[in-house]
């Protein structure tokens, strides 16, 4: 079985060699064949220096959409089995292995991992109950998402008509997808990532339940395409170096 394991990165120099040395340490531990599919969006700093330097395929995609630049890299994948994960994470030594345990019976059609964060406060605590509660009841997952590639293409891919929420859109896609011929869409537990707490660095350990106080206006709006504030500047310019990208971000009222 092998694995095509695509990363998004817009100026992710920081974060992106642990996530390239946590996977190529899962790789190692337990032999298993797998491509890293580094996507490259607007990076102004060392990213793409960074992810050649080991040995990562390199696709360019500049445009302001996380599904397009999650899409773009399944375009250039060639294994069996997709893995999608974000560059400020960390994944479990054994995330290859729980996930080809899971595939190979056919019992499930795909995915997602328990997701930990880097550090904890009652802000950060309250925000993760609130989001394990919420993916119980859905009965969804998140963090990495993994299925056969035949599977995503089935569903489409993520949807790039979405500006954000593209990942809990596509999970319910494929878990519908699945249950056409009885396969399962599940949480691995014994396989986890653990993911930065940037926003909360940026914005607050409480910036979740301001956003929802406070900011739920400008959410509905970036959904329904009508303003691109809050997507800029809570996703696609978070890392951003360039003043022009900056700019961007800053029109909408600050969280």
């Amino acid at each position: 079985m092998k694995f095509s394991v695509v990363i998004p990165a817009h100026n992710e120099a920081k974060f992106l060699p642990g996530c390239l040395e946590a996977i190529k340490k899962a790789k190692s531990l337990h032999g298993t064949v797998a491509e890293i599919i580094v996507v490259l969006n607007r990076c102004t700093d060392q990213t793409e220096q960074i992810a050649i330097a080991h040995g990562a395929t390199i696709v360019q995609e500049d445009r302001k959409n996380i599904a397009t630049i999650r899409n773009a890299g399944a375009r250039h994948a060639s294994g069996d089995v997709l893995v999608t994960v974000d560059s400020d994470s960390l994944v479990s030594e054994n995330l290859f292995s729980e996930i080809q345990l899971a595939l190979e019976p056919g019992t499930y059609v795909g995915g997602g991992v328990r997701v930990l964060p880097e550090r904890f406060s009652l802000g950060i605590s309250m925000t993760w109950l609130i989001l394990r509660v919420l993916l119980f009841i859905t009965g969804l997952a998140g963090g990495v998402y993994w299925c056969r590639l035949e599977d995503f293409w089935a569903v489409g891919g993520f949807n790039e008509s979405l500006p954000f929420g593209e990942d809990l859109d596509f999970a319910k896609r494929l878990r519908a997808h699945g249950r056409k011929n009885r396969r399962r869409f599940t949480t691995l537990r014994n396989a986890h990532i653990v993911t930065s707490c940037r926003k909360f660095d940026k914005f607050g350990d409480w910036c979740f339940f301001r956003l929802a106080l406070l900011h739920g206006r400008e959410v509905r709006q970036g959904l329904q395409g009508k303003s691109t504030a809050f997507q800029n500047r809570f996703f696609y310019d978070f890392n951003s170096t360039k003043a022009k990208d900056i700019a961007g971000a800053e029109k909408g009222t600050e969280i």
